[in-house]
């Protein structure tokens, strides 16, 4: 078991119980008395607030809040790397978000746990055509969560144009491109666009409900899944049809 996580089922034992000594929580967490007198000391420092002493015994604060220690390791290490996906891949928006709220999740997470957050070796470096992929990304999620429609033109890959009034319904990342799930008003049917290939997109006042039965879900079923090769069949993503 890391120390990190050995730390965290140290506070959750603590928590069941209102009293327990070294001993007893060495032999729960299968490590000697001397290194849960560490840990607690550690932990202490950190501003965990654990009563009690070595030799004696310890006892959890009831009204101690756990949540700074509700993650694991692989879960900061998780949040660690969906963040710097985010800060790579996404608008800048929403970068600004996820960095506001690694700040938040770094400020109350012990000082112990802070490596796993901060010096974890995962990463999701960006080419230079990121920002360019996502620089309509902030408007495309605005209108999906307002459940507006968007105008944009549009280039397709041939080098044909076209102008569009869309229902955007979700966003994808394909590891080196996104695409826009949507509802075209032109062609009344679901089709996928990408944003780096949009122009002049813009928000517009009008809305919809789903009530005529465009959907997401309606989008996925009726997904080309083989458009994408073989290792995507089988898998319902959004067609590229234009």
């Amino acid at each position: 078991m890391r120390r990190a996580d050995r730390l965290f089922q140290l506070v959750q034992t603590l928590r069941t119980r209102r009293f327990a000594t070294g001993r007893e929580l060495g032999e729960a967490l299968g490590v000697s008395v001397r290194t849960v007198y560490r840990d607690v000391r550690d932990l202490q420092y950190s501003g965990v607030r654990i009563r009690g002493e070595a030799g004696v015994g310890y006892a959890l604060d009831r009204d101690y809040e756990l949540a700074p220690l509700t993650f694991t390791t692989e879960e900061l290490e998780g949040l660690a790397l969906g963040a710097r996906f985010v800060a790579a891949w996404g608008d800048a928006e929403l970068a600004s978000a996820i960095g506001s709220a690694m700040t938040k999740i770094e400020a109350v997470i012990p000082e112990a746990l802070r490596p796993a957050l901060l010096d974890t070796p995962l990463f999701a470096p960006a080419f230079e055509s990121a920002a360019r992929m996502a620089q309509h990304m902030g408007l495309v999620r605005r209108a999906i969560s307002e459940q507006r429609l968007i105008h944009f033109a549009y280039t397709r890959e041939d080098g044909a144009r076209s102008e569009r009034d869309v229902r955007p319904l979700a966003l994808y990342f394909w590891g080196n491109k996104w695409t826009l799930a949507t509802w075209c008003e032109l062609r009344r049917d679901y089709r996928s666009f990408r944003p780096d290939r949009m122009e002049d997109v813009a928000l517009l006042d009008a809305t919809h409900d789903g009530e005529d039965g465009v959907s997401l879900a309606a989008f996925l079923a009726q997904a080309d899944s083989h458009f994408f090769g073989e290792e995507t069949r089988g898998i319902k993503t959004p067609s590229l049809r234009r």
